[in-house]
């Protein structure tokens, strides 16, 4: 097998199995350090060898073996014996190091939501639970979660090294709470899941496919996962708003298109039927609709259009006024806004706007120019929508999207 083989196969087994076999080694110890380390050795290593000896027929398996045999090493070694306090709980397991013996590498457990609940434990500062999350679990980057969370990437960095500490000197048990623990885990969690969707889903140039498809389909095991398990209705709002929105995927490719002028015959409906299904096991425990459910039931009204062929603005700016009042974000709002001048009129949309424009993060925020620029195109003010168009444009990273927004720009001059 050639060098680029054996890269391509090592690049698939890290985006198909990375977070599990993270979550799997450090579930015995609680070191979520030492777990990435060993994995990494253990990717090295199949750089080295598969070239050679030709990929592994289950290379998820191979991975494991040789990442819990540099786990064994490290805890034999003298530096580890030497450098940890003595503790009765744990050093006898350590040195026999037997948890891996009763695994059959053929059907590796999934760990990871053991692992995330553990990154939720109250021990862990909550500022860092969803990055953390993120990180070990999700296998994003701590440069990108830095951006995503508009933090310096040392600084975040630096907080995910520390509550990685936190975890192992604590010794925080990978498990699933119970209830009484569940509120103040679970939204952090979920949280989590979502953000790996919506970064997928937004993903910026659109160049590696099938890795967006890979993080949202996890996001999306993941979340029915959740729900399936916990049977709480955010959990299943989330699941819903995932399915509702993968449901678009096929209208993805090619040239940007809004959402309102896609073609729904060429949406999912098996995921359209799934989502909604969801959505109403969410309904059926009558408490009162959480920010996930809203956005589903906001993505269920454009589902909608595949069989009624319109688009209910009246419905969606009562979910938009309740999702405001639920999460009060600047996206939220600026859609909020977006959809009160297609429900109302674009003038009421544009006050909306106005309401928003002294706000310090608003010059920089895409959505907001966009939105702004469609209103004004609305309301006959051409040419200032062709500037806000133009704004937008320069904001956004997704390249897609510029072309779409210059368009509507040079539409206009």
């Amino acid at each position: 097998m050639s060098r680029r083989e054996a890269h391509t196969a090592a690049e698939h087994s890290a985006r198909e199995s990375y977070s599990r076999l993270v979550a799997l080694l450090a579930s015995f110890s609680g070191d979520v350090a030492l777990a990435e380390d060993a994995l990494a050795v253990a990717f090295e290593r199949a750089l080295v060898s598969w070239p050679a000896d030709d990929v592994p027929a289950n290379p998820e398996g191979w991975l494991l073996t040789v990442a819990r045999n540099q786990q064994r090493d490290f805890w034999k070694s003298s530096a580890h014996r030497t450098s940890t306090v003595l503790d009765d709980t744990i050093s006898s397991g350590a040195i026999a190091v037997t948890p891996f013996d009763d695994i059959d590498p053929d059907a590796i457990p999934d760990k990871r939501l053991e692992l995330m609940f553990a990154c939720a434990h109250p021990a862990i500062d909550a500022a860092v639970r969803t990055p953390l999350m993120m990180q070990t679990v999700l296998g994003f980057e701590a440069a990108d979660i830095a951006e995503i969370f508009v933090v310096a990437p040392a600084a975040m960095s630096q907080r995910l090294v520390r509550a990685k500490r936190r975890i192992r000197h604590a010794r925080i048990p990978f498990v699933i709470p119970d209830r009484n623990a569940m509120p103040e885990r679970l939204p952090a969690v979920l949280e989590a899941v979502y953000g790996c969707f919506a970064s997928a889903w937004n993903d910026a140039d659109g160049t590696n496919p099938d890795v967006v498809e890979s993080m949202a389909g996890e996001a999306l095991y993941l979340s029915v996962t959740l729900a399936s398990l916990l049977d709480e209705p955010e959990a299943w709002g989330l699941a819903a708003l995932i399915a509702l929105s993968l449901s678009r995927a096929p209208s993805r490719t090619g040239p940007f298109v809004p959402l309102d002028e896609q073609d729904p015959q060429s949406w999912d409906a098996a995921l359209i039927r799934d989502g909604e299904a969801m959505l109403r096991r969410a309904a059926s425990f009558g408490r009162p609709r959480g920010r996930f459910q809203l956005e589903a039931a906001m993505q269920s009204v454009h589902a909608a259009r595949a069989r009624t062929g319109v688009v209910d603005w009246a419905a969606l700016q009562t979910l938009s006024t309740a999702l405001v009042e639920c999460a009060p974000t600047l996206g939220a709002r600026t859609a909020h806004a977006a959809i009160v001048g297609r429900s109302t009129s674009a003038a009421d949309g544009l006050a909306l706007l106005d309401r928003l424009s002294g706000e310090p993060d608003v010059a920089g925020f895409a959505p907001f120019h966009a939105a702004r620029a469609d209103l004004l195109v609305r309301a006959g003010d051409g040419e200032a929508a062709r500037e806000h168009f133009e704004s937008a444009a320069a904001l956004t990273r997704d390249e897609r999207v510029q072309e779409y927004l210059r368009r509507r720009a040079a539409g206009l001059s």
